[in-house]
């Protein structure tokens, strides 16, 4: 069993759909989840253990199979795609283990952070080798324009970072401010994702543009389910306890939303302080119990929702193979996912 199936394996409902859509491209997955271990591999033991903990952790592994999916619609050689598929499970691997670091965060998946296990210095250059490594792949593939894309997209999520941090207890941000943060922290990489699976299948350019935009809209729902679920799931669900996002000062699109009713406004904005002023280390069950009691979730729902029809629209125009329906499938899972 991969660390993929691991993850999807302990949910249920649209978990056990996505698993029979992995369990179709099961050798597949678990020739990428090898390559992932190898390519991390290193003769520095510590360096070697921190590495492997996050992927033993597990994980959804869809920028993977987002690749994989996404060269359907060309020439599908494994051998050429991994170059692409490990590189950008690697990056978003290294961006989770200095996430960690930055929201001090204890746990992930269930399991011990890198920084909780080790340190902060530990978990930054394990995060650091595991980029390099991740660069030092797709180096593999003499397209430029590969290279282009995986590099402009790594300059916007490092942006999509710092704005986030930027933004810690703004109360006055705009929801375009957190569209704009999630794209860049987020979107783009599942929709080059699918864009480079293409381009290194020697997909059309028009059917890789298609796969870019279908990535983006899928990735653009995806965070704001992800944001959804650190206010209304459990623990067991997200791996992590709830609230993580605004004791931080994260402030997301059901806070947003929230915000803008004058009745709970002034109580919200007690509640930040009050939570800015101990820096995160206080009790937020209140606080969350109100987003949960408020129009800001139904909106949120709504604005992952719009995400989706868009995301499933933009397929119409490509070819008609099973790698079509499976992203389809892909766009309901995240959609309607509780974990």
């Amino acid at each position: 069993m991969t660390a993929s199936d691991r993850t999807i394996k302990h949910s249920t409902g649209d978990g056990m759909k996505l698993l029979e859509l992995y369990a179709k491209m099961k050798k597949d997955i678990s020739y990428i989840e090898k390559e992932l271990e190898r390519s991390i591999d290193v003769d520095h033991p510590m360096l070697r253990e921190a590495s492997l903990h996050l992927l033993k952790a597990g994980g959804k592994r869809i920028r993977p199979v987002f690749v994989l999916l996404g060269a359907k619609f060309g020439t599908y050689d494994l051998a050429k795609i991994k170059h692409v598929a490990v590189p950008l499970e690697l990056i978003h691997m290294a961006s989770l283990v200095h996430d960690d670091v930055i929201d001090d965060a204890n746990t992930r998946r269930g399991q011990l952070t890198v920084r909780s296990k080790w340190d902060n210095r530990i978990a930054m250059y394990t995060g650091d080798y595991i980029f390099a490594k991740a660069l030092s792949i797709v180096t593999k593939l003499p397209d430029p324009a590969i290279h282009q894309v995986m590099s402009k997209a790594l300059v916007e999520m490092s942006i999509g970072e710092m704005e986030q941090i930027r933004f810690f207890f703004h109360a006055e941000q705009s929801v375009r401010d957190y569209l704009l943060r999630i794209k860049r922290k987020t979107a783009l990489l599942l929709a080059v994702s699918c864009q480079l699976g293409a381009m290194a299948a020697g997909a059309a350019e028009r059917d890789a543009r298609r796969l870019y935009n279908f990535g983006y809209y899928a990735g653009m729902a995806f965070q704001i389910r992800d944001d959804l679920l650190d206010i209304c799931g459990t623990e067991k669900e997200i791996g992590k306890p709830p609230g993580s996002d605004i004791k931080q000062g994260n402030i997301t699109i059901p806070v947003i939303f929230a915000l803008r009713n004058p009745a709970l406004r002034p109580y919200l904005l007690d509640e930040l302080a009050r939570i800015e002023a101990c820096d995160g280390q206080t009790d937020v069950r209140g606080f969350l119990d109100i987003i949960r009691g408020s129009t800001g979730i139904t909106e949120a729902e709504r604005m992952a929702s719009t995400y989706i029809d868009k995301a499933i629209r933009v397929l119409e125009g490509l070819p008609d193979i099973q790698a079509k329906k499976d992203l389809v499938s892909f766009a309901h899972f995240v959609g309607n996912r509780s974990y």
